[in-house]
């Protein structure tokens, strides 16, 4: 049986990224991805890169590194990722008072700007201003998550690592020593193991007897295929629900309720937002449910409906046009900030997931995870478990 100095589980952003700076830091890699072309968060994600969005010496730090990593990422991994950099539309609701809005804003390290909704009408055309009170705006970087992706697993195979196109059901396990997994089809040995599955790691870390404070949501969006009308900006809410959703949701008072089946933990909620990618095609959301069932049976023709009446509201012309309901497991953390490093009294098994900024911190994290396997790194020491 061959033998691999790291697996690592999961094929979506961060799982690729660290497959690629684990094998560029020479170690032997097999990445295991469950589904040819998968239909995770990768795949459906707005493409966004917040990197003016630190609030701390960390963030702000690991948004520098980010950045700089994604202005060079086509270059390094001989793919196009389409990085670009476009407007950012926050949108702020009519009964919002946009200077207190605006005001929340002011801790971070590139504070937007407040516009008027005449203003912001005249950044995104498209924006119905008689909708929004008024809204935010910052430069924002975007790219392509699935040819990133796709740049990352080809520059990794050109370093020697391996993908196979398997679902892991198990881990080769004695006592607290983890040695390799056992998928569907074969079993392979390594002398590390690293989860990157997103929605899934949490519930697969639990069959080696291993818990961890991951969550996730069921995020629910409309892909609509290439069209002529053209969006010029990211258009999202400057007052994301999402956040408060994932705060309510990892609160040790509820988390038996993870454990309970068909749970609803917190209501859902429903930001409107809108991008289109440079091919055309637009992706309308985001609906977010914490349902404790990760394959919890949702009324698709009910979210439709719900999605295509909210971003009606602001973005009138994208309503109605044909598109295909999608939606997908994202996880978060109790804290916003990723879940990474060895598992505490355990060896060979290892943790890289929970992003919330996730296109921007996954590469520069990646990199340094690689790095603190032969030497220290400070930031990977502060978000360690403990």
């Amino acid at each position: 049986m061959k033998s691999y100095d790291w697996i690592v589980i999961g094929g979506g952003i961060t799982g690729a990224a660290l497959g690629y700076e684990l094998a560029k830091s020479g170690f032997s890699v097999l990445l295991l991805e469950k589904e040819v072309k998968p239909q995770n968060a990768t795949r459906y994600s707005y493409g966004g890169l917040a990197y003016w969005s630190g609030t701390t010496d960390l963030t702000r730090q690991l948004c520098d590194e980010g950045i700089a990593i994604h202005r060079l990422l086509s270059e390094e991994l001989e793919t196009d990722t389409e990085f670009r950099e476009l407007n950012l539309i926050l949108t702020i609701d009519t009964t919002e008072d946009p200077e207190k809005i605006a005001e929340t804003y002011s801790q971070f390290a590139i504070p937007p700007k407040l516009l008027t909704s005449k203003e912001a009408g005249e950044i995104e055309p498209l924006l119905n201003p008689n909708s929004i009170s008024g809204a935010l705006t910052v430069k924002h970087g975007h790219i392509n998550p699935e040819l990133t992706v796709q740049g990352y697993t080809q520059a990794m195979r050109h370093l020697g690592g391996e993908i196979q196109i398997a679902e892991v059901v198990d881990f080769l396990q004695e006592k607290q020593r983890i040695f390799g997994v056992k998928t569907t089809r074969e079993t392979y040995q390594s002398a590390n193991v690293v989860v990157c599955a997103g929605g899934v790691s949490k519930s697969l870390l639990k069959t080696a007897g291993i818990n961890v404070r991951l969550y996730f949501t069921h995020a629910e969006f409309i892909e609509i295929p290439p069209v002529d009308i053209k969006l010029q900006t990211l258009v999202m809410p400057a007052q994301l629900k999402r956040f408060q959703l994932e705060a309510e949701a990892s609160k040790l008072e509820v988390d038996h309720l993870w454990e309970q089946p068909d749970t609803e933990i917190v209501p859902h909620i429903l930001d409107p937002g809108a991008i289109q990618f440079q091919d055309g095609r637009i992706i309308i959301g985001q609906i977010s449910r914490t349902l404790s069932d990760r394959h919890a049976k949702i009324d698709r023709k009910t979210s439709e409906t719900a999605l295509r009446t909210q971003v009606g509201k602001i973005l009138p012309k994208l309503a109605n046009l044909p598109g295909t309901w999608h939606n997908c497991l994202v996880t978060f953390s109790h804290n916003r900030l990723p879940v990474i490093g060895a598992i505490p009294n355990f060896t060979g098994i290892h943790i890289f997931s929970g992003f919330s900024n996730p296109l921007v911190f996954v590469p520069p994290l990646a990199k340094r995870f690689a790095k603190a396997q032969t030497e220290e790194d400070s930031i990977i020491n502060q978000l360690k478990l403990s």
